[in-house]
């Protein structure tokens, strides 16, 4: 009855779309219909040649531009609907190749690695199985394993060092701070994300691994404690944002419900305020969490750059390797099955990060959904 229902939704918003179009051409001049139908048709004319590698590509975009300004002083309205669509069109169509293309890439290494299981051949299982990278001496291996627990292990710190701070600095600013201070802080934390990965990884580099190593007697620099402690700090901005706008928008009327029955502020922060915004603080870590997953120019200056497992496997004071630092420390001189393993590795962090996504996206709109819109 379920499905049944959305497929009538959905019947009903393409009929809708359908009806607009039509209303669309009935209502527009026959003129500005042919401006931009010449604006629509050169457009996807120069994407084609530019997929082709077409040395005649800058035809139909000299067209376009004509179009576009003749359009735009002679028909504005319908010319600027136009370009709006087909940059929409274009910019899924866009990411939509770059997926393709990465997934594609990653095919010849996947069969180069397959390993069998019950006498069935798995593409790729062989990745995830054993724990050697060697791209230069036989046999060649190309696993990922040291990696993702790298990646892991530089998460978990971050995350540990992001959740609980940045949702301390939400509540502060939220439910405590006076508003002459919320209003300045709260923009200097976002200004803090705007500040290159590299200057955080330039100085975990230079003073936090140094210190490291002379307190913890470690061999070399590198270590995914520090590595994550930088990056947990370079999520918190990410965090404290959206996580002070979910406890910005549970309704006063909740919170003066709890201090009329007689609570401190304290018990109505953590009984009420903190529970009616749990999806959004949730929502708020995760995005954190993907910032950490993500993060490359911090973990490749900071971390040895070996393809290999620490020993033991929870030893936080050695750091390795990582998924997006093995590609940025790689891509450069790699080729062959090597690039396509470092496809691999782009494959893994792009479907981790996008579950990531999804999951804060849906908790979010479980939120709004608790609070009527509110958010």
């Amino acid at each position: 009855m379920a499905s049944a229902t959305r497929s009538e939704r959905l019947t009903a918003a393409a009929g809708q779309q359908v009806r607009r179009v039509r209303d669309f051409v009935d209502d527009t001049d026959p003129a500005a219909l042919v401006v931009v139908s010449i604006i629509a048709l050169s457009l996807l004319a120069a994407f084609v040649g530019f997929l082709a590698v077409s040395n005649l590509t800058v035809l139909p975009f000299v067209v376009f531009v004509a179009a576009t300004g003749y359009g735009w002083v002679r028909h504005q309205e319908e010319t600027a609907l136009v370009l709006t669509l087909t940059m929409t069109v274009s910019t899924l169509l866009i990411l939509g190749l770059i997926i393709v293309f990465i997934f594609r890439e990653s095919v010849p290494v996947l069969y180069y690695e397959s390993a069998t299981v019950f006498g069935v051949s798995v593409p790729g299982l062989r990745l995830f199985l054993q724990p050697n990278w060697d791209a230069v001496s036989p046999p060649i291996r190309y696993s990922m394993v040291p990696m993702i627990h790298g990646t892991v292990m530089v998460t978990v710190v971050a995350t540990a060092v992001a959740g609980p701070l940045g949702v301390a600095a939400a509540l502060f600013l939220s439910e405590i701070a006076p508003d002459i201070i919320r209003e300045f802080v709260k923009p200097g934390v976002e200004i803090l994300a705007g500040i290159p990965s590299i200057v955080y990884g330039f100085i975990g580099f230079t003073i936090l691994s140094p210190w490291a190593s002379d307190q913890f007697r470690t061999v070399g620099q590198g270590s995914y404690l520090f590595v994550g402690i930088v990056v947990g700090l370079m999520a918190l901005p990410t965090v404290v944002s959206v996580a002070e706008d979910a406890l910005s928008s549970v309704p006063e009327s909740m919170k003066s419900g709890s201090l009329a029955v007689g609570t401190t502020d304290w018990q109505t922060m953590t009984s009420i305020t903190l529970p009616a915004a749990f999806s959004g603080v949730s929502a708020a870590v995760l995005l954190g969490v993907g910032r950490a997953i993500g993060e490359t120019m911090a973990a490749t200056v900071m971390l040895r750059g070996v393809p290999r497992l620490t020993e033991p496997l929870v030893n936080v004071f050695y750091g390795q390797e990582t998924l997006t630092s093995l590609i940025a420390r790689n891509y450069g001189e790699a080729d062959g099955l090597q690039m396509d393993a470092l496809f691999v590795a782009g494959v893994i962090l792009f479907i981790t990060v996008l579950v990531i996504s999804i999951g804060a996206q849906y908790i979010e709109w479980r939120m709004r959904s608790k609070l009527g819109g509110g958010a």
